[in-house]
């Protein structure tokens, strides 16, 4: 069973990986940012917005919203606009996070799907769905800079395990 700070960790790392990503998306041109590459959600851009507002979506979900809004890729014409609406979502995730309860933890959570189907499952679940989510796209992210020419970045968790022991300690 998953306690709070087990959810605390998974959102930590989720901000520190996607921080990773986002910088390292940053270093290709606009144009190769904006570029259909033909992944899963058109390019970098478009796979960075599907991460975000599949994020965005889920802790509206945690907190009993089953709509919320889905973001266009348009409206983010580079790293850095998605950067700021990013922070913006982690701020609002965190307030969230120090409110809940422990015992909210294993609570369920009934939501809609965006096909409108009822669905329900505990709040660890959903939480650490939308890690995993975030995980596999941060990987699709990784590979499209490749293709660009550019170097991939290590998201896995033992390195940022690795990365806090680093932080704690001083060095």
């Amino acid at each position: 069973m998953f306690e709070k700070k087990d959810l605390g960790r998974l959102l930590d790392y989720t901000n520190w990986a996607n921080h990773r990503v986002l910088r390292a998306s940053a270093v290709v041109s606009v144009a190769d940012f904006r570029r259909d590459l033909g992944s899963s959600h058109g390019g970098i851009r478009g796979t960075l917005t599907h991460m975000l507002s599949a994020e965005a979506l889920w802790l509206e979900r945690w907190k009993g919203v089953s709509a919320a809004p889905r973001f266009d890729e348009s409206e983010f014409p580079d790293v850095l606009a998605l950067r700021e609406r990013w922070v913006a979502l982690e701020d609002h995730r965190a307030v969230w996070f120090r409110s809940l309860k422990k015992a909210a933890v294993s609570q369920v959570i009934r939501y809609q799907t965006l096909a409108g189907e009822t669905r329900t499952a505990p709040l660890w679940q959903l939480v650490q769905h939308t890690a995993n989510h975030s995980t596999y796209h941060r990987g699709q992210v990784v590979a499209l800079l490749r293709i660009l020419g550019r170097r991939g970045v290590t998201t896995d968790m033992a390195a940022w395990d690795r990365d806090r022991a680093l932080k704690s300690r001083g060095d």
